[in-house]
């Protein structure tokens, strides 16, 4: 009987899809998200503890050494050859990485060179703290559960980082996904005219290349690259510059001035497959269109990512919102076979 539960468990998970709000309908009221904050808040009581007496349990300095080492290590053996590759753990990327870690059979590998990943999504303009989105955008804020205050056209989370935290937690739960934060991507690896994955190095490294000698980097092969790099700057879009710089695309124009009407369309619509085995998602768009730059929403960063998750599974011939495909919610699936289990 325990055997037959898994059976089912596993090929529920693999096989059984159902909506996302990328298919244009709400996975839930916006009444729900909105009246989040409102919900009573669980929390432990400080009896559980001695807090006068608080003494932690021993611990050698080389096990949590061999610990961190060697977990790393195994995903490191386990990404070097993925599915997917995001690189830019941004808004856009973030949200790309989510849509496709819905699909428990791929395995998706984030490279950010900055310790925190996030990257403007923590704040709004300006240093400012909430972040606007503009509908229908917030039906994703609803799938992920996340407060706002609704207005006609918009709605507005109180802290940006309330949206990046919550998409960030949520993501990285899942077994199908590694964040490698402080590794930069110094290249990408081509062959036949095919983007095949991206080269590594550790940012400091990167960040350090003029001031020591030569310092060799890694690589990760993967079937699609999701450059989500941001616009132009010290480290942004440089999926697209290089491409520029290898011949496989002619010019790089960069943004132009801010419209944002204009802008978020223009970057949701031509998020694409730039060339083969690369999709270009977020601001990276708009550099390589020439298009204009949006300002402080972040609407078209989710949408953006989403769409890229789907085209990065339509190049991997599986469903896709894109082809009319819904893409599995894990977590739904899961409480139904559970529950499949529990009946028999």
């Amino acid at each position: 009987m325990a055997t037959m539960a898994t059976t089912t468990l596993t090929s529920s998970l693999t096989k059984s899809y159902t909506k996302s709000s990328f298919l244009g309908s709400s996975i839930k009221p916006s009444t729900i998200a909105a009246s989040a904050a409102s919900r009573p808040i669980k929390s432990i009581s400080a009896a559980a503890y001695n807090l006068d007496a608080f003494k932690f349990n021993p611990i050698k300095e080389s096990v949590v050494s061999r610990e961190m080492t060697r977990r790393y290590m195994t995903d490191m053996i386990t990404f070097a050859d993925t599915d997917v590759v995001v690189v830019g753990a941004g808004s856009a990327g973030l949200s790309c990485a989510y849509e496709l870690s819905k699909n428990p059979s791929i395995n998706v590998a984030i490279i950010e060179q900055s310790v925190s990943p996030g990257g403007g999504a923590w704040l709004g303009g300006q240093l400012f703290s909430a972040m606007v989105v503009r509908k229908p955008a917030h039906r994703f804020l609803d799938e992920l559960d996340i407060a706002y205050d609704e207005q006609d056209d918009y709605v507005v989370i109180k802290h940006a980082a309330l949206f990046t935290s919550t998409i960030m937690s949520k993501l990285l739960a899942r077994p199908n996904v590694k964040l490698f934060n402080a590794v930069a991507a110094e290249d990408l690896i081509v062959k036949s005219g095919r983007v095949a994955g991206v080269v590594t190095n550790w940012a400091l490294v990167s960040m350090n290349h003029d001031t020591q000698s030569c310092m060799d980097p890694n690589v990760m092969e993967a079937k699609v690259v999701v450059s989500s790099c941001g616009h132009d700057g010290p480290f942004g879009a440089t999926g697209v510059k290089r491409l520029r710089s290898i011949g496989m695309i002619d010019t790089v124009p960069g943004m132009k001035a801010l419209d944002m009407n204009t802008a978020e369309d223009a970057i949701v619509r031509h998020t694409r497959e730039v060339v083969p085995g690369m999709i270009v998602t977020g601001m990276e768009v708009a550099e390589i269109d020439g298009a204009p730059r949006m300002g402080p929403t972040f609407g078209a960063m989710m949408i953006s990512g989403q769409k890229a998750a789907h085209l990065a599974l339509r190049a991997l011939g599986l469903p896709n919102a894109l082809d009319g495909a819904a893409v599995a919610q894990p977590e739904l699936v899961l409480a139904a076979a559970e529950s499949d289990v529990v009946d028999a």
